[in-house]
Order: structure tokens, then sequence, then C-alpha cells
């Protein structure tokens, strides 16, 4: 039987059109949430003016919410889960992106997976990247998971919607353990082990090139369906895509998760394919290189080899994607930012050779692969790779990547290269949001992290989180 996927028309953010548009596919697909239903949305950041087109829209969650509701029969527990991006507590995304009222009025309880316990999970596929992977107990627990993505391009898996969406059910510790050169099998991986009981995209108004900092874009569409290759598929068609450009989905269809084809997908709804698709002619994406993306400008990137036989010549899922990120958040804090900052060479991977660096020209050596020997001033630099094989990586000794304890860790790096034109920030993969502190203090710009508009805000939830992550051990 071939999978159904539908492509309905919605124009709005109505929570009553939204509703009825979920309820409707949910109806046609056959999807009947039973038992403990959990809805995973995209909440990877969520600012109503700094990042207002990264996530699900509220709108959006009330309508799938009303929709299970509807549809669903003998619920014991309807519930929302997410584990947001680059280690912001996920309270506070979910305070901006106007959650909090939205569950108020459902009477609906909220999962934050960087507070609840996390379980092992054995891996079978030969094909997988490591025997076990950690998800938060909730997931495991769910009878049936509504997974409610935003329709996206991204910078480095090209397209972020259905499979991808699984990235934010880990927490912090086991987020970026893979999220580098293996970024696509760690997100197949994800999906080998939860499958979802029903998909509903948020492609009203879809966010191009960015995944934290998106160019709007609006699509006016919602895309429903049951199996995650065959939505991304669609998905993919959708803006004119060739399905195979998207790694994840290319090796989840080889892994039989799904189709790739539209001929072995059903299409549905009232928005025709063809005409999605001269609506996107023009949709962007941003899938370069950071040497090339920043070429010109105040930052230039110097770009080596790569430790992995399979990846030798880029790292798309690791550090130079983080800068990318990193310097779209400090143009959304401050927009003028290319034109204030200092000279910054970025250098990524094993590099050889003189550098040839400007006048007064900052050094920022990123990532534990990174390697490169020479002089700086006259004065002999070594830079030694401490990069650990992911063979060698187990997930249960995972580090800690605490937001305050890995600002504590940058500010004292800064502070310890003081004096010198260079610095080396190890890990793999650096997270986004370290590369905003070192980038920061090497260009001399103001710091996202400590601006008066997000400070006290994520302040305070992260110190809730720990209070409550405390309480679900003790608990236990």
């Amino acid at each position: 039987m071939k999978h159904k996927v539908l492509i309905r028309r919605c124009d709005r953010y109505d929570p009553g059109l939204i509703a009825g548009i979920i309820a409707e596919g949910m109806q046609e697909l056959g999807a009947v949430p039973r038992g403990r239903v959990l809805c995973k949305p995209n909440v990877v950041l969520a600012h109503p003016e700094l990042f207002p087109h990264a996530f699900t829209r509220a709108e959006f969650l009330e309508g799938a919410l009303r929709a299970a509701k509807a549809v669903g029969q003998d619920l014991e527990e309807l519930a929302v889960g997410e584990r947001c991006g680059i280690t912001v507590p996920t309270r506070f995304c979910f305070s901006q992106a106007g959650y909090p009222a939205v569950l108020k009025r459902q009477g609906v309880k909220a999962h934050y997976f960087d507070e609840c316990p996390q379980v092992p999970v054995a891996l079978g596929h030969a094909e997988r990247l490591r025997g076990e992977m950690y998800l938060p107990r909730p997931v495991m627990d769910c009878d049936f998971l509504i997974n409610l993505p935003k329709f996206k391009a991204h910078p480095w898996t090209r397209m972020t919607l259905s499979l991808k969406n699984f990235i934010g059910l880990q927490d912090d510790r086991h987020r970026l353990l893979d999220h580098n050169t293996f970024l696509e099998q760690k997100i197949v991986d994800l999906n080998q082990v939860v499958a979802p009981g029903f998909i509903a995209i948020d492609g009203i108004i879809a966010g191009q090139k960015m995944m934290l900092t998106p160019d709007p874009f609006d699509l006016g569409a919602i895309v429903m369906g049951t199996n995650s290759c065959a939505v991304d598929t669609v998905g993919c068609h959708m803006v004119n895509l060739d399905p195979s450009q998207v790694l994840h989905l290319k090796m989840a269809s080889r892994r039989g998760l799904g189709p790739m084809s539209l001929e072995e997908i059903e299409l549905g709804g009232d928005f025709p394919l063809d005409q999605v698709q001269a609506k996107t002619r023009d949709f962007q994406f941003c899938l370069e290189r950071v040497d090339d993306y920043f070429a010109g400008g105040n930052l230039t990137c110097t770009v080596g080899a790569f430790p992995e036989e399979h990846s030798a010549d880029y790292c798309w899922g690791g550090c130079p994607g983080a800068l990318q990120e990193a310097v779209h958040i400090l143009r959304s804090y401050y927009p003028d930012v290319d034109q204030r900052m200092g000279k910054v060479r970025y250098v990524v991977g094993r590099v050889e050779g003189p550098l040839k660096l400007a006048p007064g020209e900052k050094v920022f050596f990123a990532g534990a692969c990174t390697c490169w020997q020479g002089e700086i001033d006259g004065q002999p630099v070594k830079i030694e790779s401490d990069y650990p094989l992911y063979r060698q990586r187990q997930a249960r000794e995972a580090p800690s990547n605490d937001l305050m304890l890995k600002t504590c860790q940058a500010m004292a790096n800064c502070l310890k290269s003081r004096g010198r034109r260079w610095l080396h920030a190890g890990g793999c993969t650096m997270s986004v949001a370290d590369h905003v502190h070192y980038l920061s203090y090497l260009a001399g710009v103001g710091n996202p992290n400590f601006d008066r508009r997000t400070l006290l805000p994520v302040t305070m939830a992260y110190w809730q989180m720990r209070g409550r992550r405390a309480w679900s051990r003790l608990s236990a």
C-alpha cells in the first residue's frame, strides 16, 4: 500500500481553522490518538522579536491539541514535549513561543526534556552509529507521538521537516554527541527507535536559509501524513528539491523506514503539488561552506581537512554550521554587527601552511579536530587535535553541556587568551552558544548571552530547570 500524504491550504494562524484541518487529516489517514499522547513541536529557539520564525507557532500547536482531543479515543494523557537548542532552557523558549497560555487553556501537561530522566535505548540496526542512545522517559512511555515540525530550510542538512525534528528529543549531554559529520546518520538512528503516529507540519509561514534565524516564506500549507520519509519526500518536492539531496532522508529510506519516490506515495489534500511548486520557485536554501559564505567581510574562514574518512573535505553537521548560525544570531541582536566587528580569522580542521593574517586580525581555532603549527606575531603557535573517533565515544560518557558551566568555561578561556590575538576552543561539536561567546569576544562586539532583553528570563528559566531536574532525580 502507498503511504498517503496530504497538502492542505491554510493561509493564517487561526487555531480553530488549523484544528479543523488537522482533525480532518487524522480521520482521512486513520490516525487515532490513544492512551498517552505526546506532541513534539519544533521549538529550537523562540522569541517574538529576535527569532520569530524558528518555531512551530503556538496557534498551530493549539490547533493540533484540539484536533487530538476531537479525534482521539481513550486518552490517558495529552502532553507537549521538547528540548530546544543551543543549551537554552526549554522553559524560556516555551514562554517566548507563547506556549504556556495554550497549555493552560487546553489543560495539557508540558514535558521539558532537559528536566526529564534520560533512559538508554538499544539500537540493533547494522548501520547504526553506536549500540545505544539516550531518550527522555516521556518519549519512551508515550503510546502515540504527534510530530509537529516547522517547515524550514537548514544550513547543515538542507531541510528540516519530520525526520530531523527528532533531534529535539535529546537532552544537552547527548544532543551534541555525533552532531558533526555523523549528523545525518544520527537523525536516522533516532527515527529507527521512535516512530510518529501522526505528522502535521507547520508550513503556513515556512523558513528559508537558516534554522534559528530563518527568513519567512508565505507558503500557506499544512502537510500531514503518518510516515516521516513520505512526508519529507513530499516536503522536498514542494520546494522543488530532489529528495536524494537530503542525506538523512536518503539513508532512512535505504534502511526501510519509508519511501523516497512520489510513485510510492499517494498525494491528497486541496493544494495540488504543481501549484505549490509554482509558488516556491524562489524558495531559498543555504548549504554553503563557511569559507565561501563569509568571503569578503571582516570574518574570513580557513577550512582544512577533517578526520573521518567518509567526509574528509567538510564537516557539514559540526562547527562550521554552528559558526553560520552564531553569526546570524549576532545579526538578530545587533543588525550592524558586520560593520562594527573587528577582523577575525576562523580556522577549523587540519590546516597546513601560514595563515597570512591581516594587521590586527584575530584568530579563532575552533573545535577538537583543529590543528595548525606556525607563527603569529613572531611567536610559535602549535594547535593540536584531540578529536576522538566516534568509535571511541560512549553515549553514557557524554560530557555535560550545561549552559552556565559552558559560559564560565568560555569566559575563562577568553580571559586566558588576553594579551594575544588568538585562542583555541575545543569540543566536538562546539555549540552555537560557544561560537557566540568566542566570536563576540574576538570581534569586540556585544555578546547576546548577556543582552538585557534575554539575560534575566533565560537565567530564571535555567535555575528553574536545574531545580526541576534535581527534583526528578530525587523522586525517581
